[in-house]
């Protein structure tokens, strides 16, 4: 009998997460490999991009995927 082997199916590194901001408490949902720098309501840089993985300042709250 042969056994069968998985078959890897490729997963996305990145993911969407909600941040809370510091100053106002605001809570929003944002991408982690950020292209152009987020900002809050309150007009806080939250995200700040890299060319990869964004700095997130805020703290962040969920992480969705």
């Amino acid at each position: 009998m042969v056994k069968k082997r998985k078959i890897l199916i490729p997963e996305p590194k990145s993911r969407f997460v909600k941040v809370k901001c510091p100053d106002c408490g605001n809570e929003q949902v944002i991408f982690d490999h950020a292209s152009f720098p987020v900002r809050c309501l309150c007009g806080r840089l939250l995200a700040k991009p890299t060319g990869g993985k964004a700095i997130i300042y805020g703290k962040i709250v969920k992480v969705y995927g």
